[in-house]
């Protein structure tokens, strides 16, 4: 699902009709956009009772290339990392059967 399919879920199916879907999307960018600028800026997000963001840091190391073998350095990065709580864990595996 992506995100414009997330927005248009969300309006016609869980809200007020009178929030608009344009001002929808604005929520939904403003979250994403705290997200990311608390990762650059090392900090975690957390939605209590579902999951965190924090950041993950990628140490830098020597990587081959394929293609020609040659040996290049890569840079230290700054990735994302993400953890669900128990609840969200539960209640995505709620009503499975075991095999």
């Amino acid at each position: 699902m992506v995100k414009s399919e997330i927005i248009s879920k969300i309006f016609s199916d869980k809200i007020h009709r009178k929030i608009k879907k344009s001002e929808l999307e604005k929520i939904i960018n403003i979250i994403l956009n705290t997200i990311i600028e608390e990762i650059k800026n090392k900090k975690a997000t957390e939605i209590r009772k579902y999951f965190r963001f924090y950041p993950k840091k990628i140490k830098a190391r020597i990587v081959r290339n394929p293609r020609t073998g040659e040996k290049i350095p890569s840079e230290e990065k700054l990735s994302i990392g993400f953890k669900m709580t128990k609840e969200l864990k539960e209640k995505i595996n709620e009503n499975r059967t075991t095999n």
